[in-house]
């Protein structure tokens, strides 16, 4: 009987000890699994930050002045090619319109005629003149002398400012050039007809020793750049403002800075925005009017709560991040930021103070009330590409 016990012994002893062995294995494994982890964490501290606003814009130059004939005739000599730089004064067009030649011959022999008029009427005058004073003719015949010396001196008079009529109109035959700027198209071509009630220009002249860029702002962000640069008028405000850039169309940006010099001083209801000219010099002509580009206005803040974007998630329209608590654990906390960004950082407006921790990296993987092991960034690092 006992050697029948001891066998079912040796049986029992390694079953008991191979379950100890599995249940201590399978508590390892949970303990594993409640492992704390690593988290990049930040400490918000205020920053400076300049933030760029672009908006896309019209370029023109600040003259375009249409060159239309005064006088009806054909083309005769075209004196420019398109896309030519002229000066002030410079021959554009000449129209070949011989009445206007005729018409200052016959204006000169009208002053011919109205000279002897003149001079036969003085003569009649200086003839009469004695006689009356020795009474052998009546005063009444030297008045009537008098009077017809001057009619022929008006008729003088208005041969003179035919003449001078005759030549102005002469004179628009040869169109010049009205400022310094660049030509633009030659619709019309030599042997052309033209006239004042031609409906398109002979062409353009751009003056763009400056340009105008034109671009669009909406009525809030208007309040938000206003409100940086606060002045006792508008033309105080815009004179505070910073100088703006211009990134040209192909993205290379302009070397010359602009100025915003005037708004427009009523909303567009229908698109709820303001005008906004912004002026940069031209000096090498480089840019054409007509061109499109992108202005950007730096607005600076100062002690601002900056965060990077990567530590923001968004849930339905509203933004959150995940603020890190005493004990480790992170807590989801929405926030406001301005609509205005660098790529890069966001500046929040609400829902974050300084001191506050939040984690940075790996929000994919946090959830509300998870510990983590928040390790400190360093924010010099984090922060260093600001305002470069």
């Amino acid at each position: 009987m006992l050697n029948r016990i001891k066998p079912l012994s040796a049986f029992i002893i390694p079953a008991l000890l191979l379950l100890s062995s599995c249940g201590e294995n399978k508590g390892t494994d949970n303990a594993a699994g409640n492992q704390v982890m690593d988290f990049p964490v930040i400490t918000i501290q205020p920053q400076s930050i300049t933030l760029n606003s672009r908006y896309p814009a019209t370029i023109e130059g600040e003259q375009n002045i249409e060159i239309r004939p005064k006088v009806d005739g054909f083309i005769e000599k075209i004196y420019v090619d398109e896309g030519a730089t002229v000066r002030k004064g410079q021959p554009l067009f000449l129209i070949n319109a011989p009445q206007y030649e005729q018409g200052v011959r016959s204006a000169r022999a009208t002053i011919q005629i109205a000279e002897a008029g003149v001079n036969s009427a003085q003569m009649e005058v200086n003839k009469i003149r004695p006689l009356v004073e020795k009474n052998i003719i009546s005063r009444y015949q030297l008045e009537g002398a008098q009077f017809n010396l001057e009619t022929q001196k008006a008729q003088l008079a208005k041969a003179k400012a035919d003449l001078v009529n005759a030549t102005t109109n002469l004179g628009y035959t040869e169109i010049t050039s009205p400022v310094n700027g660049v030509i633009g198209t030659l619709p019309y071509k030599i042997g052309s007809l033209v006239s004042s009630n031609t409906a398109q220009p002979l062409t353009v002249v751009s003056n763009i020793t400056n340009i105008y860029a034109y671009f669009s702002i909406n009525e809030k962000e208007a309040l938000e750049i206003s409100g940086k640069f606060n002045g006792t008028s508008t033309k105080a405000s815009l004179a505070a403002m910073p100088p703006v850039s211009l990134i040209l169309a192909n993205g290379v940006q302009f070397p010359y800075p602009g100025k915003i010099e005037t708004t427009s001083g009523l909303i567009n209801t229908s698109t709820g925005s303001i005008s906004v000219r912004a002026n940069f010099p031209n000096p090498d002509n480089t840019i054409r009017s007509g061109s499109s580009g992108v202005v950007t206005i730096p607005v600076t803040y100062e002690s601002a709560i900056v965060i990077p974007q990567k530590s923001t998630f968004e849930i339905q329209g509203k933004r959150f991040v995940y603020n890190v608590q005493d004990d480790g654990s992170v807590v989801s906390k929405p926030i406001t930021v301005l609509r205005n960004n660098d790529g890069q950082f966001y500046i929040v407006t609400e829902g974050l103070s300084v001191g506050d921790k939040i984690a940075m990296e790996g929000l994919a993987t946090l959830r509300d009330g998870l510990v983590i092991k928040p390790v400190t960034v360093n924010t010099d690092s984090l922060y260093q590409s600001i305002n470069k």
